[in-house]
């Protein structure tokens, strides 16, 4: 199939299926004699498994690698399975501080709602993000 035919069925940009097979995350096309690129049906999936890995928040690196694994004739559901773990990880720890970061918000917005605007000083800039830090947040 033509390159805009996979782009169309893959819902994928032409100019990132380039991509991917400029960087060898996509097997290199065939040539007319042309020189249009003419992909084969197994292009298809692996830009479904491209799209799916981006999705669960791997790199195109770590994907590139899990192609590797697999080209070497080891199944990689191991190694997947460690790097979704490490997301997952990474995500909890993203949510914490999200987490921390709102409660942080929710007592400036508490404080603000409590102060007068005359009380503000020059040299504080904005007395909401210039008040005292509660000893519990150090």
């Amino acid at each position: 199939m033509k390159i805009g035919e996979l782009a169309k069925k893959s819902a994928c940009p032409v100019k990132t299926i380039r991509y991917y097979e400029d960087i060898g995350l996509l097997e290199k096309a065939s040539r007319d004699i042309n020189g249009y690129r003419n992909y084969q049906e197994d292009a298809l999936a692996q830009l479904r498994f491209i799209k799916s890995a981006q999705t669960a928040g791997l790199s195109l690196k770590e994907i590139a690698e899990i192609i590797l694994i697999r080209k070497s004739g080891t199944t990689p559901c191991f190694h997947v399975q460690q790097l979704l773990t490490k997301h997952l990880t990474n995500v909890e720890e993203k949510l914490s501080e999200l987490e921390r970061t709102r409660g942080e918000l929710e007592k400036l917005i508490l404080y603000a709602n409590s102060i007068d605007p005359i009380d503000c000083e020059d040299e504080s800039i904005c007395i909401i993000l210039h008040r005292p830090i509660d000893s519990d947040q150090q």
